[in-house]
Order: C-alpha cells, then structure tokens, then sequence
C-alpha cells in the first residue's frame, strides 16, 4: 500500500549550504499495519510525512502510495491519503459538523454517501454531542476528535499521523491512540509518526528509527531488540542515536 524507495530531500541554508532533511529512506508498509517513525526532534520525521502526504516535492526518490506516485500523481495520492498532526487547526466559525461536511466535500464525495459517512463516524466517535458546537468553544479533545472525523471523512485506505498526541493530556491521548487501533482493525495503512516510547510499544506492529535523515534500523521491536542485546526499547534508541552520533 505504500513504498518509499529511497526517497529524499535536501533544503538550502543560506548559511550552511544544502541541508540533507532526508537521505535515501526505503520502507514499506502493508495494509492492517501501524507502522512506528520513532525519533528524536528534528530527525526529519516530518519531513517525510510531508513529502508522503505532497505538501513536499522530493529532491530524488519517490513513493508510492496505493499505486500512485507522489512525485508525479499529486492529485491521486492526496485522494487516497488522511493526515492529522498534533497542530491541525480546527476553524472557530465552524461547528463540528459543518467542518467535516466541508472537507468531504473538498474531497468530491457524492452527497448521499457524505451525509450517511458523516453520521456514521459521528455515533462511532462519540460526537454527536458536539455536532452543533463551534470550533471556538471545544476543548482540546474534541478538537481532535473533529480532526480525526475530517481526515477520514473520505475513507481513505492509508493514514498519515504526525504526533497527533503533542501537548494532549494522558485521558484525551490515550482516546485518540485508541481509535487509531480502531483503524488498523477497519485495515487501513497507517504510518505513525513519535517520539514518545510507550505509544510505539502501544501501539505498532513495526517501527523504523530515524536521526539526521537517515533511518538506524527497522523492524519489530521484537526483532530490533534481539539484533541489539537491548530488552528495553528506550535503552535501544538511545544507544542507536549515541551510536551514529559518535560515528558522525
């Protein structure tokens, strides 16, 4: 379902010259899979959610995503992709309802098929009590919950999440992460992106760790433990990371 095949991105600094964001990461993920970015702030995480969701261009390599590349088939993969982020932005003026009913429309969804999805993942994430409510009057949970209905409003086969769970306190956090798994069951492609240990433990099947662009090692924790020695994933991480920094 998605194929990253050496995908990369450079940005210049004016003061450093050319900055390698990503450089040359391949992985693979298959439908009814989590798949765990695990990494340090800066590690170029965001960056390849970017370039996987087309909000980025890669300077050479590419993905595809359901068969569509994001380099050359934009349009097609933003089609087939939801994506949500801890910072996604929920509009004031608009009620739950409202807002989500835009975003399948932003995406072509036949109206018949629009309001029967709309009803459906309200009652499955327990919104209807917010439904009338204005963006400028929801906590942060039902924010998310609203973010959430709206990135897979169009019942896309793959989702992108980018931290979704940044500055959530534990209750509304562990909400979320649960209707992710929720997903997974429903047999979508997620790619999850963190760097926080017990939601990868939680939550996926296989991780990759990334720092500096580059991804360390991949695997099931299972597998990346027994490789290593290391019977505790938070002691792993820190070692690859020591490790390829030393070597640097």
């Amino acid at each position: 379902m998605i194929s990253v095949q050496r995908l990369t991105k450079s940005f210049e600094d004016l003061r450093r010259g050319p900055v390698m964001a990503l450089d040359e990461v391949s992985f693979e993920v298959r439908p009814g899979e989590i798949f765990g970015l695990l990494g340090p702030n800066g590690a170029g995480k965001t960056t390849c959610l970017r370039l996987l969701s087309t909000v980025l261009r890669p300077t050479a390599g590419d993905a595809l995503i359901a068969g569509y590349s994001v380099a050359r088939e934009p349009e097609q993969v933003r089609s087939r992709i939801g994506f949500m982020s801890g910072n996604t932005g929920v509009y004031d003026r608009m009620t739950a309802w409202e807002m989500v009913e835009h975003f399948g429309r932003l995406y072509g969804m036949p109206e018949d098929l629009l309001q029967s999805r709309l009803h459906a993942i309200f009652q499955t994430l327990q919104m209807t009590e917010i439904r009338d409510m204005l963006g400028s009057k929801m906590s942060t949970g039902m924010k998310q919950k609203v973010s959430i209905a709206r990135a897979i409003i169009h019942d896309p086969p793959v989702m992108i999440f980018d931290e979704p769970t940044s500055g959530l306190d534990v209750l509304v956090a562990r909400k979320l992460l649960q209707a992710i798994a929720s997903l997974k069951e429903e047999g979508k492609c997620i790619i999850f992106s963190t760097h926080i240990m017990r939601e990868v433990e939680k939550l996926c099947d296989r991780i990759a760790i990334i720092h500096r662009g580059k991804i360390l090692a991949m695997g099931t924790i299972a597998e990346l433990e027994a490789q290593s020695g290391e019977a505790d994933l938070e002691e792993l991480f820190f070692e690859l990371i020591s490790r390829h920094d030393e070597g640097a």
